[in-house]
């Protein structure tokens, strides 16, 4: 056992055993998202005690295991993942129906939310089997949580991953800028470039950026949007890792009723002018009347 996780696993068995855990049940349970030390009491006691796992990778599944001095049989585990999710979890639903407890885990965080889980849970719930969520780790909510995003309503939009080609990613940029909400996107290392690229027509909307949260280097900042670029070339080591990034509300922009000019400049380098003066309208709230007026301006003093 590890020597480290002893306690934990004491402390897991002593505060959730008593607890009822139905056999022939499905556990969604939600593993740490870096930090090792973010797992719940109940989710360790779970990993114990359910006949199988179903993980969208063995390997690293095992490997998490055994950081908590918990040893399961390889046969124990099963690979449910994006490429086989709907034929294993015939395979799951088969387990349950003969009264096994299963959990399913993905590799860091809560499953179904930008990872594989959302079609074994949809099958299980359609055969007319019991779910048990277990609630913990999210880069989501614990990148809400730091950005100060003030809504009295507390209303969000999950967007997670824009689409990776270029005309797609431009759409869901501009449905974005028209967004009163806060909007929470999730990007990889090797797209943060390229998504910061398409984030600069926000102009001075707030972004806060979250990096590798939990883990050593964690990061933090709060900026406008147009700004990201230059904060991660500033920095190689800045495009390393996992981002979570919010986009704040429209109303958190402070707007003293001028043209942005800013962000009518990105607009106009990219689109017609009326569509780079009707989407600068929905993102800073300027008239459309002024800003036209703008954009002629400088369509007028680029061919000076």
């Amino acid at each position: 056992m590890n020597a480290t996780y002893a306690s934990a696993l004491s402390a897991a068995h002593d505060a959730a055993a008593a607890q009822h855990y139905p056999q022939g049940a499905l556990y969604v349970v939600a593993t740490p998202i870096g930090n090792l030390a973010d797992i719940t009491l109940r989710a360790l006691h779970v990993l114990q005690l359910v006949d199988a796992l179903a993980c969208e990778d063995t390997r690293h599944t095992q490997s998490l295991l055994r950081a908590y001095g918990i040893e399961r049989p390889s046969a124990a585990l099963l690979a449910l993942h994006q490429h086989n999710e709907a034929e294993a979890a015939l395979q799951v639903i088969t387990r349950l129906q003969a009264g096994q407890r299963l959990a399913y885990v993905s590799d860091a965080g809560t499953p179904a939310i930008s990872d594989p889980g959302a079609r074994l849970v949809a099958a299980v719930r359609a055969a007319g089997l019991p779910i048990v969520p277990l609630p913990g780790a999210s880069s989501i909510t614990a990148a809400l949580s730091v950005a100060g995003v003030v809504d009295e309503a507390g209303a969000f939009v999950f967007a997670g991953f824009l689409p990776a080609k270029a005309g797609e990613r431009t759409a869901a940029v501009q449905a974005l800028a028209s967004e009163q909400r806060a909007v929470v996107l999730l990007e990889a290392p090797h797209r943060i470039a390229v998504l910061a690229s398409a984030l600069a027509v926000l102009g001075s909307r707030p972004l806060t950026v979250a990096r590798e949260l939990t883990k050593q280097f964690e990061q933090l900042v709060t900026l406008p949007a147009a700004e990201l670029e230059a904060w991660l070339a500033a920095d190689e080591k800045r495009e390393r890792g996992e981002f979570v990034l919010v986009l704040h509300p429209l109303q958190a922009q402070q707007n003293e009723g001028g043209p942005d000019l800013r962000v009518l400049t990105l607009l106009l380098a990219e689109l017609p002018l009326k569509s780079a003066v009707r989407l600068a309208a929905e993102i800073t709230g300027t008239p459309r009347n002024t800003l036209y007026e703008a954009a002629l301006q400088l369509k007028k003093d680029a061919d000076a």
